[in-house]
């Protein structure tokens, strides 16, 4: 029972962990008012919403918590089991080309390359989740 709840929640927040930062993407490139941080026409800087801002943090810390539940029940732990490290070496590259694409004040084909490749890194991370093998779709 508690691999379930721990598996649903990790599942859960998984995708919307990707599907807020898809969202945050376009609403960046189209300098919404409900982004993050970004330069108006007149140079000064917006905040966004203080309350979409806290939730990719709320969210990714229930992430965190479920994935280490995860591990802790299954007793599967990084730098023994391979597919698990190869998931943090792969969520640390996410996080990098993530903030690469959500940082303000980038170039924009700087933005939309880094979150391409973001969401590539992050398909690459779920298929090694699904496949148990550190390679993943690449193998």
């Amino acid at each position: 029972m508690l691999y379930l709840t721990f598996k649903y929640l990790h599942v859960t927040c998984v995708i919307l962990s990707i599907s807020g930062f898809c969202v945050r993407g376009v609403l960046l490139l189209q300098k919404s008012a409900l982004a993050g941080r970004h330069k108006q026409w007149n140079g000064e800087w917006h905040g966004g919403r203080p309350w979409l801002r806290a939730l990719p943090h709320i969210n990714d810390s229930l992430l965190l918590a479920a994935a280490i539940g995860l591990a802790v029940v299954l007793e599967q732990y990084p730098f023994v089991n391979g597919w698990l490290t190869a998931k943090i070496f792969g969520l640390l590259a996410y996080i990098l080309l993530g903030a690469l694409a959500l940082k303000p004040g980038r170039d924009p084909c700087v933005r939309i390359t880094a979150g391409i490749a973001a969401v590539a890194v992050f398909g690459w991370i779920v298929s090694v989740a699904l496949s148990k093998h550190p390679a993943g779709f690449l193998a």
